[in-house]
């Protein structure tokens, strides 16, 4: 992709013919139908652009690509030390909020993934041709709190107030060429993927991880061997948390879509809440640029559209139970597919629900099964995590395999390597070997590094060894990455809500999030009982009071495991706590907390505070509170083990 459509030195530039300049951004505009409205905002660029600059020398680009967002800024300009991020709104006669966050979400995605603007001074501009003059903030602009507001006739001003002689100017070649390695959220990767970007254009390509291009290319290659042999194929996905087996997924689905519509790919989840999320975001972005386009477009038809893309699993599940058929779909990426049911929750589930009596088959049996009708081809992609089950009934990787050696020997079976070479995914050695003497070991199937967490690729391990309970390990790593991912600790909420609003820039979104367990937190005003929307509270702005910005709505790891934000509070519940060394475990039954003894059960709490310790993007705050001497559940001794080992660990209080 290229970075600029255009570029070139100032002087240059300005000397250069105005249509000549026109031409090349035309040349490389990828969308005709828009060009005729975006030819007129160039040409209102090139003139302002070239009046303005005419006392620089320096580095002009237009519309440089940000490619997180899918999008491109509309202009940078180099000049000395200082890189200018500018946004033009041609005709506008004010500035608008949403403008001034798009250009500070631009300048925030330059530094946070573009190598060569880590340490630059960045200084986004906003420039509403018609509008007054607005006062300068300097220190502001320069901490990324505000952007400057100017005007066709002021820009000169404006980028006067930034620049410094200095010998320390910035080598444009080398700021340019520099590596870009872009996280995007995964409401974002979906809408940048539907729009047709490829998951290069989003992702990282750095050599310190087997990148999601590489996954795919795989997963693409199984597909097509399938599909000219008249194969049918099963590939199993491995990850750490938030390495981007989901966005893999996505992006599978998404080529496959509109590679070949016959092939009808969809990318299917049992997480309700992202399958939501993904769906309403989609739609939106639909309505969006459709109008942009000049088109309409309704909510529902958008629904419609993009609905078949992304489904619920159950869904999909009850529709082949209902009717005896071969699938539409040729090409089926199950998302979480650890987190299928069992034979005995499946069996309890269809007789409750559905009334039928003695169903003898597991969720995994039973989707491949469905896809088995097929008489020629088809593949299925199953992406697995280990370390994150959160739910009773949960069939694991295990039933997957077992279906396949007892039911199903004729499939072609593809495997990431890490599941014969760890412990994490399948536990008996039989199956190990079953696999090494059927089936194919890839070990481009394995994303090995998180991406979750741009600022730190250590979170997870920290996340790991604080729940494991080693100090010195712990403490180490905490050392290690508290300058890139800040953590902080305290005893009162409102400290909490405050800290992540100073931090949190453009439109970075902040949330409070909690165990669905912790249900002693309400006396402080924090109800996990109380169910959210998932999409108000991911997708909706800061003025929505039902948005996750508010501070109020509270998201549990069940709406918010697959999900992400930037800044996260997370209030920690008396029903996970330290004594003498050792974590405790309780369940809140009527009006007292009762002890939790199953094994497996204490695991599905442990596995629930690991997700909401590493849904935060940027940085974290851990809310832990005091007890209550008037309240027999909120007893000091269910808090003060947990907030004085976070405190060994090292971890700074608010």
């Amino acid at each position: 992709m290229n970075r600029a459509y255009y570029k070139n030195l100032i002087s240059k530039f300005i000397a250069e013919d105005n249509n000549s300049i026109l031409g090349q951004l035309s040349l490389n505009h990828s969308n005709r139908q828009l060009e005729d409205l975006q030819k007129n905002a160039w040409v209102k660029q090139i003139e302002i652009l070239k009046e303005q600059l005419s006392e620089f020398e320096g580095q002009i680009y237009f519309e440089f690509a940000i490619p997180r967002m899918g999008k491109r800024v509309d202009n940078i300009i180099i000049i000395n030390d200082s890189v200018f991020v500018v946004e033009f709104k041609v005709g506008d006669g004010g500035f608008e909020s949403y403008a001034q966050a798009q250009v500070l979400d631009y300048t925030l995605d330059l530094k946070n993934f573009h190598e060569g603007s880590h340490n630059a001074k960045l200084i986004p501009i906003l420039v509403a041709t018609n509008a007054e003059n607005q006062a300068i903030e300097i220190n502001n602009t320069i901490n990324h709190i505000t952007v400057v507001k100017t005007n066709k006739k002021n820009l000169k001003n404006a980028l006067k107030s930034f620049i410094t002689e200095t010998s320390d100017n910035i080598d444009y070649e080398n700021w340019e060429s520099s590596i870009y390695k872009p996280t995007p959220t995964i409401v974002e990767a979906a809408q940048a993927l539907y729009k047709g970007h490829k998951v290069e254009e989003i992702s990282r390509s750095d050599s310190g991880a087997i990148n999601l291009s590489k996954t795919a290319n795989c997963l693409n290659r199984i597909i097509n061997d399938s599909k000219r042999n008249n194969k049918k194929t099963i590939c199993f996905v491995t990850g750490v948390p938030g390495a981007g087996k989901t966005l893999a997924g996505l992006n599978i689905a998404n080529e496959r879509l509109k590679a070949d519509e016959d092939e009808h790919a969809v990318f299917l989840s049992g997480n309700g809440p992202l399958v939501d999320v993904l769906r309403e975001a989609l739609a939106r972005d639909l309505v969006k640029n459709s109008k942009e386009k000049g088109e309409t477009i309704t909510k529902e038809n958008a629904k419609r559209e993009t609905n078949t893309f992304i489904q619920n699993i159950h869904h999909f599940r009850d529709e082949y139970l209902k009717y005896n058929v071969e699938p539409t779909e040729k090409v089926v990426v199950f998302d979480e597919a650890q987190r299928a049911w069992n034979k005995k929750q499946v069996s309890s589930f269809m007789k409750r629900k559905k009334g039928i009596e003695n169903f003898e088959m597991s969720e995994p049996e039973f989707l491949i099964d469905v896809m088995n009708r097929h008489k020629d081809w088809c593949t299925i992609i199953c992406l697995i995590g280990g370390g994150q089950e959160i739910n009773t009934g949960e069939a694991g990787l295990e039933e997957w395999i077992n279906s396949l050696q007892n039911k199903f020997k004729d499939w072609n079976v593809h495997y990431s390597n890490l599941i014969t070479d760890s412990k994490n995914y399948i536990k008996t050695l039989e199956q190990k070997n079953w696999l090494s003497d059927n089936a194919n070991s890839e070990s481009e199937l394995h994303l090995s590094v998180s991406v979750r967490s741009f600022r730190s690729e250590k979170l997870s391990a920290f996340v790991h060894q604080l729940l494991e309970l080693d100090t010195k390990k712990t403490s180490k790593l905490y050392k290690e990455i508290k300058g890139d991912f800040p953590i902080k600790i305290t005893r009162e909420l409102s400290k909490a809500k405050s800290w992540i609003r100073k931090q949190a820039k453009g439109s970075e979104r902040t949330g409070v999030i909690a165990s669905s367990g912790a249900r002693r937190l309400r006396p402080l005003g924090i109800n996990v009982k109380n169910e959210i929307s998932a999409p108000n509270w991911f997708l909706n702005g800061k003025k929505d009071i039902r948005s996750s910005y508010f501070l109020e709505e509270i998201a549990t790891e069940f709406d918010i495991q697959g999900l992400e934000i930037d800044w996260s509070c997370l209030a920690w519940g008396a029903n996970f706590y330290i004594d003498n060394n050792n974590w405790k475990f309780q369940n809140f039954k009527g009006s007292k907390w009762q002890n939790i003894n199953q094994e497996i059960s204490k695991s599905y709490l442990k596995n629930t505070y690991r997700v909401l310790l590493t849904r935060a993007r940027q940085g974290m705050v851990i809310y832990l509170p005091k007890g209550s001497e008037i309240d027999h559940t909120r007893p000091d001794c269910y808090y003060d083990g947990t907030w004085n080992y976070l405190k060994e660990i090292g971890i700074e209080e608010l």
